[in-house]
């Protein structure tokens, strides 16, 4: 059993506890919980694991704070919310007992102090061998604002906000150190280290009137894509030539003789906003939209994939865990 088979079984399994009427619940970046006229309620976990999401033997202790924020920051943009609270829950083994955690915390509570979101409680304990790390994250947003993946239209354009693969190539230098890192290679570390959740951006895609569906990019657009697609009953048509990529990835990559194309689409924890709207979305936002593909009609969840707007056989999946 999969990943997402996994996550399927425990939803089936739980299908016959009714949800309140306007309750959202497992198959989005958050649940929405309705609180009345004022508005709706986010809430979004993750979890951290050492030797999976990070290393302590090549990240700062600052850094894993950061990204344990950020991810489910992150969730929260990704259904156009601001955040209002967080908690926090953390086993630690001896040795990073100390000043190891007091500098996580550091880097975790001023990730959250940027974006405006306290700390409202969590738990500790101790772990036998590694750090794991385990967030939630509360937030609001008006009344039927939310942006679901259950949105999107055929007639849509498919859009990114920003570059994708460096965290995946950042990943990649980490686990294959040669030497001196590069300006390129340290660069692509830091982007995989220390995303930005796209909270602004997510804000105002929501407020837009022509956004119809969104997440954030976690897994890669092979993935993630395909949750949209399914949840909306549709298909879709990707150009690779127009995924974005930074120049770092591109010098790098070139270097290193790494797929470039498919670090874009499937490497994950790029943690930019994958959004499915209409041709007029770009104009009525202030930050850039990478328009990558279209929806189409066809079977759920079905990707076709174009280079250049031809047809192209790539054998592509996205990250899961197992």
């Amino acid at each position: 059993m999969g990943e997402f088979d996994f996550i399927e079984k425990i939803r089936s399994l739980c299908a016959a506890a009714t949800l309140p009427s306007g309750v959202v619940g497992i198959g989005d970046d958050c649940a929405v919980v309705p609180y009345g006229e004022g508005g709706d309620t986010m809430v979004t976990t993750d979890m951290l694991v050492e030797g999976v999401h990070f290393l302590r033997s090549d990240a700062t202790p600052e850094q894993v704070g950061h990204k344990a924020a950020a991810v489910n920051l992150s969730d929260i943009a990704a259904m156009g919310a601001i955040p209002i609270g967080a908690f926090l829950s953390v086993a630690l083994p001896k040795d990073a007992q100390g000043e190891w955690a007091e500098r996580f915390v550091e880097g975790f509570c001023r990730t959250l102090s940027r974006y405006g979101t306290p700390l409202l409680g969590g738990d500790t304990t101790s772990s036998l061998r590694d750090v794991c790390v385990n967030v939630a994250v509360v937030g609001r947003c008006e009344s039927g604002r939310a942006l679901l993946r259950s949105g999107a239209q055929v007639g849509d354009t498919i859009y990114v906000t920003g570059p994708l693969g460096d965290s995946g190539a950042g990943l990649k230098v980490i686990l294959s150190p040669d030497g001196e890192r590069t300006a390129e290679a340290t660069r692509l570390v830091e982007r995989h280290y220390t995303p930005t959740p796209r909270l602004s951006e997510g804000y105002a895609l929501a407020h837009s009137g022509e956004a119809h569906a969104m997440m954030d990019i976690s897994d890669g657009i092979a993935s993630d894509l395909g949750h949209i697609l399914g949840r909306s009953a549709v298909a879709a048509e990707v150009d690779i030539a127009l995924v974005p990529t930074s120049e770092e990835l591109c010098l790098e990559g070139g270097r290193r003789g790494w797929n470039i194309a498919e670090l874009a689409l499937a490497a994950g924890e790029d943690f930019e906003l994958l959004v499915v709207g209409t041709e007029r979305l770009p104009s009525v936002v202030d930050f850039p939209l990478y328009p990558i593909g279209r929806i189409v009609e066809g079977p759920a969840g079905t990707i076709k994939w174009l280079s250049q707007g031809v047809p192209t056989q790539l054998n592509l999946q996205g990250y899961r865990h197992f």
